[in-house]
């Protein structure tokens, strides 16, 4: 983690214990969840909730926020999870069941049939012969019904096993988004980016990082709405995605920021790939959807780094954050490489000598 990283993240939880202890409400871990995210700013939705609230005049309790907690932050990928693995184990159990109950009429189907070659082998009249097939008849009937029965169970079983997969991977999918911007979330891209290191590792190909950070967007944010906000992040998460192919992995970072993760690629494609989104983000003009009044523009900050053979994937995030901060303190909108920024800081250091 960065210096800079390291200081934003601890703003973000003083500020959550703060509201905590300001509050009165107990800092329970789902509680200093609820109020980092709304310290973070990632949950634009959460953060109206809890502005109103503090509008109000409501004295906050923990009712309240456990009330909060559940609507915006407890995931229901666990609930759903659960409900299939239930269906699954009910599915299964019936296939045992049918199994089972196969397994006795075979057993007595046997037990029947070696029970009518002992008689076979003695001499039988007319009527005894007659009786012993009727029964071996009533018995492969019986035979045969179960094993109908058990083909249409492993049929019907063999259907629900397969929708239930696809409901499975459904929620791993939904998992691994972002539910504003419907991008790779934290998780995909740390997961993401774990297997990128390796292959390159492995391969001694070439792999790329690249931060981007929405340049003014807490200003743009509080000017018209958090709502409008929200379009934002979908926009530059769009553009994103769409400039990138293949292999190439977008995420939501974590509030304004997002990433990519360039396999196969140099630096030099890595920053050529950063400018043509750069300047896409700043081509869309933005209009508010209620009213069509003329936002303006936005643009983005843009920081690449590529994977060294010593890199891990802290290491290969700091430095791509170092670029990105360094793109920031030139002016904004604007792309800062490795290359850039060693330039950088020789002119800093060749700069502090001189004075």
């Amino acid at each position: 983690m960065s210096d800079q990283e390291f200081t934003r993240t601890l703003g973000y939880a003083n500020a959550a214990f703060d509201l905590l202890k300001r509050s009165g409400i107990p800092p329970y871990p789902q509680f200093y969840e609820l109020l980092y995210t709304y310290a973070t700013g990632v949950n634009p939705s959460l953060n109206n909730r809890i502005n109103a609230i503090f509008r109000s005049g409501m004295v906050p309790s923990s009712d309240l926020a456990e009330t909060l907690y559940n609507e915006f932050l407890k995931s229901d990928v666990n609930d759903r999870m659960s409900s299939v693995s239930e269906r699954m184990h009910a599915r299964i159990e019936a296939v045992h069941e049918a199994i089972d109950s196969a397994m006795t009429t075979a057993n007595a189907y046997s037990g029947s049939l070696q029970s009518a070659s002992g008689d076979l082998e003695r001499e039988l009249d007319a009527e005894s012969m007659k009786a012993l097939a009727l029964r071996l008849l009533s018995e492969t009937r019986r035979m045969q019904d179960t094993n109908r029965q058990l083909e249409t169970k492993l049929e019907a079983s063999r259907d629900d096993i397969a929708a239930l997969q696809r409901d499975l991977d459904d929620v791993r999918r939904e998992s691994m988004l972002d539910p504003l911007t419907k991008i790779a979330n934290r998780k995909s891209f740390d997961e993401g980016l774990a297997d990128a290191i390796a292959v390159a590792a492995d391969g001694g190909t070439p792999l790329c990082l690249m931060l981007l950070d929405i340049d003014h967007f807490k200003n743009f944010n509080d000017t018209y709405g958090h709502q409008t906000g929200d379009q934002v992040l979908r926009l530059v998460a769009m553009t994103l995605k769409s400039n990138i192919k293949g292999k190439d992995l977008a995420a939501r970072y974590g509030g304004e920021e997002f990433v990519a993760v360039l396999p196969s690629t140099d630096l030099d494609g890595a920053v050529i790939i950063a400018e043509n989104i750069r300047k896409a983000i700043q081509a869309k003009e933005l209009l508010k959807r209620s009213t069509n009044e003329k936002l303006g523009r936005i643009t983005a900050s843009f920081g690449v780094a590529v994977f060294a053979p010593n890199d891990n994937a802290m290491s290969l995030i700091e430095r791509a954050d170092r670029c990105l901060y360094a793109a920031k303190r030139a002016g904004r909108n604007r792309v800062v490489s490795e290359t850039e920024l060693v330039e950088i800081d020789d002119a800093s250091e060749r700069k502090t000598s001189a004075a």
